[in-house]
């Protein structure tokens, strides 16, 4: 796999997890130009290699999943630039965001402005305890970037993700827990091992429609998009796979199911 320079890249190609890890801990990961190109460049090449099934995306240090953006590189912006740095980043997560293949963010400590927006561009959250989300680039004299405005919403509803932006105040990982900001909240220690087994299971399941289940749930959010009717079309084109006639032949069986992802 080609390397980066801001990232770790991990292939286990006996279960087809890949963890990608962002590695500028002097920096608690802050996210800079280089490192959503990196970003953006890795997912692109998990998404196009066969041997990767499922992935993790987690920060280096145990004090930092993502602090935020690189505030060196914020204070050099103009509209312009803005817009650019703006675009960049939501391009990237829109690329999590829209994978056919699993991917869990493993969140370790403070995930913060653009690291929050990171996290939510995963399909699954698991936090560490001493995990901490916020969006506050209000204090910037800035609003999120990357996505942050619209997933908070979608996610913890209009009302308390007004009120995170407006205030700026982090909230802990168990608040977290409580409006369905994250799936789960597990000791540091048992983090990745957790998540490696989450995604496990996942990868357990027929490939194909476990894709399907992804596109399905982004179509409700896609104005563009008609929920329903991409329900029923991956429904149909499920009907016609070799996983659902391997799936029902296998429950009928008493056997497990073994998918191939066709």
């Amino acid at each position: 796999m080609t390397t980066f320079d801001n990232l770790l890249l991990d292939l286990d190609t006996a279960s087809g997890i890949l963890t990608i890890t962002l590695n500028r801990p002097t920096k608690l990961n802050a996210l800079n130009s280089a490192t959503i190109s990196d970003i953006h460049g890795a997912m692109q090449q998990a998404l196009d290699d066969e041997q990767v099934r499922g992935i993790i995306m987690t920060g280096s240090g145990e004090k930092a999943f993502v602090a935020g953006a690189d505030i060196a590189e914020l204070a050099g912006l103009n509209e312009i630039s803005g817009r650019r740095f703006a675009e960049q980043g939501q391009d990237a997560f829109a690329l999590i965001e829209e994978s056919t293949k699993p991917v869990i963010a493993a969140v370790n400590g403070f995930a913060l402005g653009g690291g929050a927006e990171l996290a939510m561009a995963c399909h699954l959250r698991v936090a560490s305890e001493n995990a901490r989300f916020g969006q506050p680039e209000v204090n910037l004299g800035l609003i999120p970037g990357y996505g942050g405005t619209q997933r908070l919403a979608q996610l913890v509803g209009k009302g308390k993700a007004l009120e995170m932006m407006l205030t700026g105040d982090p909230i802990k990982a168990d608040e977290a827990l409580r409006l369905g900001l994250v799936n789960h909240v597990v000791p540091q220690a048992e983090l990745l091992g957790f998540c490696q087994l989450l995604l496990m299971r996942i990868l357990s399941k027929a490939p194909l429609a476990v894709g399907l289940v992804i596109d399905c749930v982004n179509a409700f959010y896609d104005p563009e998009r008609h929920g329903y009717q991409t329900e029923a079309n991956s429904f149909s084109r499920c009907c016609g796979s070799d996983d659902f006639r391997e799936g029902t032949s296998a429950f009928l069986d008493k056997r497990p199911a073994a998918f191939t992802g066709n």
